[in-house]
């Protein structure tokens, strides 16, 4: 009798060829007619069609040969023509500003602990994790998979385990092995579920109602657990004071908890396991079962027809640069970043509906709000599970923040700020359906408003309009080449609508929305392939024909809506900060407006999916850029034209948008035979000392392996510096440094915070003023309000400008006591 699970799997396969047409974070079909021949054949000629001509059509227009899409400027209008909007003058007076801007007197750093030195006799129940610890006379090391709970692990790798009123040791943890423990007089004491605990007995130890408690002392001995290891030495860089400047660089786009998008079935492997790594990255089933040849999706997007499914201890294919279905942010390759130096992450919850929905395998919803709901409750989780092997609520190095001076505080004490935002097609489910009376949006001004009190309690404080479709909110920038063919079939099925797309009138080169293919220019066989597919995909057998669209460049004639100027003007009324990426250029040209217009600072681009002509505007208003990390010779060359760009009006920093697990490819390495490679070991950001990666038995060098894990990025960065040299090499990294403060300073602005009086002089107050507005007690917070952004942050002082009517440039010094409030304000000169 055939085994219905593997007959799913096998279905799972050959399904997934067909979804790679517009993969991602991306399309949108319908449901799939199940069982059909035909459509595994037509989907496989698709498939075929595209990876002929090197593309992995996932949504980000990926060539896997050809480093376009990582590494333009914008990956919303990839051109080789240029009309930027900054004349040459204003560009070298621009590099000249963030030039003399390093030269700044950079904030006195210190250390910080990665955990609290552990006591003899442990303090509370939270700090043997990650211990040894003498109990019943034996070397157990107490491994935490949550606060307060641990497997115990004995020196011949075996799991203290309940069954029954006894306890035994298995090969494997589970549910009867993990003891919440609890302290009492005298020690502490182990329950499992259902209230069996240790109990001393005549008879030798049983589990009964009645705990025991047992003392605890420190001791050696113990078998090591399974885990990879940060590949970093020395205490991570902290501040002095928490209200200080910082440092540190920024991640503003990646999808930590994409391991539960696309009805969590796609995505193999997990950022965390309650059991550990060995638990956590495995293969999906449906690539495990075939040995790696069935995994069609992993296929067409890697470029690789089949791949070792064996992660953990091996990770012979994966991860890898390429490698768009596994998982990239496992939670020690992103505390190597952490230790690295990075101080701000951005996580983005993502969903793509309808590509959910025609996915054979699923364990969650395919409502997108829905998929976004989990994934903000798996941040929570996952924050707690890094807290719970640094030694107790609080003490884990990932924090979830609000506000800027939250960030700010959480950054000095030498941890990670995360942020948490949202990438998704259909927002708040304002899609849109094209009826003859014309478009009707699925959602209406009071259920933004509600879903978005929502997500602002959820603690979402960066956001997208869009993704890949079409919606009631903006019009969409589009794919081109086959997959545009592809996800704009997908718009149809969405909407009820093709993009559309015509001749541009912008009159620059690269200030247009994605290219799309002629009809001439699609054989009868390539549209019957694609088209075939698509229609199998969604029971509709006869879509209309694709649009003839006119000559290149094309620009979607869907703007910004009422909806979303609603949007985006209740946005910056609750002070988040908003990402115009994956807009058309005349929404996101409108989008601008109405910032502009409001003054409003909190705009970030922060993957690439901006045209030129927005980067500018963006730096105008305050706010902030990270263009996609990429291959970092691509980076590099990215990083010098965005100086150009720079306001020196505010503080400049630089970041990068990994869009790891959103199926966007990572950098390349540029080879071990370079003249100028990285050389291990290194000394990273602050002191730290990098040595190479080592995950089980696979050890990772940046010169061969490029960035196959989130735990690279120190290394990326570090071969940043090697591309520059003994000159721009420092100035590349000191701006990456200097990007936390950046960004932080971006978010003060979007919270009401006008820039600094030193740089804007027309923001200057007189000195006698100034003392009437910052008086003793006040808090930082409090200051910026009245008298605006500091210039200098060192240590407890900031410096900020006055003036007189004999001098229009007084320094002012302000001095905080150590609970953050004045002490002091006086002329500093």
């Amino acid at each position: 009798m055939p085994n219905p699970t593997r007959s799913r799997l096998v279905l799972a396969g050959i399904v997934s060829v067909g979804l790679v047409a517009a993969a991602v974070t991306v399309p949108s079909f319908a449901h799939e007619r199940e069982g059909s021949a035909r459509t595994a054949y037509e989907r496989s000629t698709a498939a075929d069609a595209m990876a002929a001509k090197g593309l992995a059509p996932d949504g980000h227009n990926h060539r896997h040969d050809d480093p376009r899409t990582k590494n333009a400027i914008s990956r919303a209008a990839l051109t080789a023509g240029t009309q930027d909007p900054t004349t040459a003058k204003q560009a070298e007076a621009n590099r000249s500003y963030v030039e003399k801007s390093r030269a700044m007197a950079d904030p006195r750093l210190t250390t910080a602990r990665v955990r609290d030195a552990r006591a003899t006799v442990p303090q509370n129940r939270y700090v043997m994790a990650g211990g040894c610890y003498r109990l019943r006379g034996e070397a157990i090391h107490f491994q935490a998979t949550e606060l307060g709970t641990y497997v115990l692990y004995n020196p011949s790798k075996k799991f203290l385990t309940g069954n029954g009123d006894r306890v035994s040791w298995a090969d494997q943890p589970s549910a009867d092995a993990e003891f919440r423990v609890r302290r009492h007089a005298g020690g502490f004491t182990f329950t499992l579920p259902g209230g069996r605990a240790l109990t001393r007995t005549p008879a030798g130890t049983r589990l009964t109602p009645r705990a025991t408690a047992y003392p605890l002392r420190r001791t050696t001995g113990c078998a090591a657990y399974p885990e990879i290891g940060a590949g970093v030495s020395g205490r991570p860089h902290a501040g002095v004071t928490d209200i200080q400047e910082v440092r540190g660089y920024v991640d503003a786009h990646t999808h930590g908890m994409a391991y539960e998008f696309l009805g969590g079935e796609v995505h193999c492997g997990e950022p965390w396991d309650r059991y550990g790594v060995a638990f956590a990255l495995v293969d999906c089933q449906d690539h495990t079962l075939t040995n790696g040849k069935g995994a069609a999706l992993e296929a067409v997007l890697s470029g690789r027809p089949t791949h070792d499914p064996v992660g953990w201890p091996t990770f012979k294919d994966w991860p890898a640069p390429q490698s768009l279905t596994h998982e990239g942010t496992y939670w020690k390759w992103m505390e190597r970043s952490w230790r690295g130096g990075q101080r701000v992450f951005v996580n983005l919850l993502v969903e793509n509906g309808q590509l959910c929905k025609i996915y054979p395998l699923k364990r969650n919803s395919c409502d997108e709000m829905t998929s976004i709901r989990l994934q903000a409750k798996r941040m929570r989780q996952f924050e707690n599970y890094i807290d719970a092997q640094y030694g107790g609520p609080g003490k884990g190095w990932y924090r979830i923040v609000t506000s800027p001076w939250q960030a700010r505080k959480v950054i000095n004490e030498g941890k990670l700020a995360v942020i948490m935002g949202i990438e998704t097609s259909v927002p708040f489910g304002c899609t849109f359906k094209n009826l003859p009376g014309g478009d009707v949006p699925a959602c209406d001004v009071a259920s933004i408003d509600a879903q978005l009190d929502e997500m602002h309690q959820l603690g979402v404080r960066q956001m997208e309009l869009v993704n890949k479709f079409d919606n009631a909110l903006t019009g969409v920038a589009g794919d081109d080449g086959e997959t545009g063919v592809a996800v704009n079939s997908a718009n149809l099925l969405e909407t009820g609508s093709y993009w559309d797309m015509r001749a541009c009138t912008t009159g620059d080169d690269e200030v247009h929305d994605r290219t799309q293919v002629a009809q001439p220019e699609i054989s009868g066989e390539q549209q019957d392939a694609l088209f075939g597919a698509i229609a199998k995909l969604s029971d509709v057998v006869n879509l209309p024909a694709l649009p003839v669209y006119g000559p290149a460049p094309h620009c979607n004639q869907l703007g910004l809506s009422s909806l979303g100027e609603h949007l985006v003007n209740k946005l910056a009324g609750k002070h988040m900060l908003i990402d115009p990426d994956h807009m058309s250029v005349k929404a996101r040209q409108k989008l601008l407006d109405i910032l502009e217009a409001r003054q409003y600072p909190g705009v970030l681009s922060s993957h690439s999916w901006s045209t030129p002509d927005a980067y500018p505007r963006i730096y105008r208003l305050g706010g902030f850029v990270a263009p996609y990390a990429g291959d970092s010779q691509g980076f590099y060359d990215k990083w010098q034209r965005h100086l150009g760009w720079a306001d020196k009006r505010f503080y400049f920093g630089f970041g990068y948008g990994a869009d790891m697990n959103g199926l966007g490819a990572q950098g390349d390495p540029r080879g071990a035979g370079v003249s100028n490679p990285v050389t291990y070991p290194f000394t990273g950001l602050h002191g730290v000392k990098v040595t190479k990666q080592r995950s089980g038995t696979r050890v990772y060098d940046i010169n061969v392996e490029g960035v196959p894990h989130y735990g690279m990025y120190p290394d990326w960065i570090q071969d940043l510096r090697k591309l520059g040299g003994r000159q721009d090499g420092s100035a590349i990294v000191d701006d990456m440094d200097r990007g936390a403060e950046a960004y932080l300073q971006m978010w003060e602005r979007a919270e009401g915070v006008h820039a600094d009086a030193c740089r804007n002089p027309g923001l200057r107050v007189r000195v006698a003023r100034f003392g009437a507005l910052v008086r003793p007690g006040m808090t930082t917070r409090e200051v910026q309000r009245a008298v605006g952004q500091p210039y200098t942050r060192l240590g407890s002082t900031y410096g900020t400008c006055a003036r007189t009517a004999g001098d229009p440039r007084v320094m002012m010094r302000i001095a905080f006591g150590p609970r953050g409030r004045v002490t002091d304000v006086r002329r500093a000169n």
